[in-house]
């Protein structure tokens, strides 16, 4: 997140509340995890989000029972 957003962002706007820096991140954060197409090694080019939500019927089968 610093070298992906804060670094950029800070080179490229001067925030004049905390307000304004948040609502960048927030948007940020949305397009990180909901539009961008993951790299990673299992991802196979799905976004996080379809990745988490794919795991979790996987994840509640392995859930053990609470003790």
């Amino acid at each position: 997140m610093l070298d992906e957003f804060y670094r950029v962002a800070f080179r490229k706007t001067i925030y004049r509340t905390i307000d304004e820096l948040q609502n960048d991140l927030d948007g940020w954060v949305t397009a990180y995890n909901e539009t961008r197409p993951h790299q990673g090694r299992w991802c196979y080019g799905k976004t996080p989000m379809q990745t988490f939500l794919d795991a979790l019927p996987v994840a509640r089968e392995k859930l053990l029972p609470a003790a």
